[in-house]
């Protein structure tokens, strides 16, 4: 280690300690709010998959 990084007591390793340090501090005050629940309805929660044509000739071709 050079002269000059043992005065100033900043080294390279340091400098990313205090980086990291620095970020986990900027982040940590993000509060965290609760989900709200919410009810989709009879149209959201239907059944939309068809067998239609198209798709009898994936599973045919397919081998499902």
């Amino acid at each position: 280690m050079s002269q000059k990084s043992k005065e100033t007591g900043l080294d390279r390793r340091n400098f990313f300690k205090a980086l990291g340090a620095g970020a986990t501090a900027a982040v940590a005050p993000v509060a965290v709010t609760p989900a709200a629940a919410v009810d989709p309805g009879k149209e959201e929660t239907k059944s939309r998959y068809r067998e239609t044509d198209h798709v009898k000739n994936y599973y045919r071709t397919n081998r499902y």
